[in-house]
C-alpha cells in the first residue's frame, strides 16, 4: 500500500526541442519515487508560455533546457526566480558541465548535464518535489 499523496504534482518542462521534452518525461516517469504522488506534465516551448504557467501558481517543479532557443532555460530560470511569487524549484539541464557556474547564476535549485542520466534526473526531480511539498505544509 502506497503512502504517497493522491493529488498529482505538476512538473513544467521547458524546451523548444520536443525530443528534449520527451527525454525529460521518460527520465522522470509517472512517479519518480514511491513516496511521491504521480507527475502531471506541463510542456512548454517558449519563454512567454513558461512565465504564463508559472504565474498561474500551480506548478510544483520546473525543468528548463539551457540550450532552448531563442530564450535559454537559464535566463528563463533567473527571470522566474526574480519575478514569480513563490517560484517553484527549478532543475536546469546544461549541455556542458562547465556551464555549472551559469546555472548557479540563474539560481537553479539543481543541475544535470547532457546526456541525461535518467536516474539522476528522477532523483533530482524527486528531491525538488519533496522540497516543494514541505514548503507547502501548514506551520503549527
Amino acid at each position: 500500500m502506497s503512502t504517497a499523496p493522491e493529488s498529482p504534482m505538476k512538473v513544467l518542462v521547458y524546451s523548444d526541442d520536443a525530443n528534449v521534452r520527451a527525454q525529460v518525461r521518460l527520465a522522470i516517469g509517472r512517479r519518480p519515487a514511491a513516496d511521491l504522488p504521480a507527475v502531471e506534465y506541463v510542456e512548454v516551448a517558449t519563454q512567454p508560455a513558461v512565465v504564463a504557467r508559472l504565474d498561474e501558481g500551480d506548478i510544483d517543479v520546473a525543468v528548463v533546457d539551457a540550450e532552448a532557443q531563442p530564450a535559454g532555460g537559464l535566463g528563463v530560470c533567473r527571470q522566474a526566480k526574480d519575478e514569480v511569487y513563490d517560484c517553484p524549484p527549478v532543475l536546469a539541464i546544461i549541455a556542458r558541465r562547465d556551464d555549472g557556474w551559469l546555472a548557479t547564476w540563474s539560481r537553479a535549485d539543481a543541475v544535470v548535464a547532457l546526456p541525461l542520466d535518467p536516474m539522476a534526473v528522477a532523483r533530482s526531480v524527486a528531491d525538488l518535489m519533496r522540497r516543494r511539498a514541505a514548503s507547502r505544509l501548514p506551520v503549527l
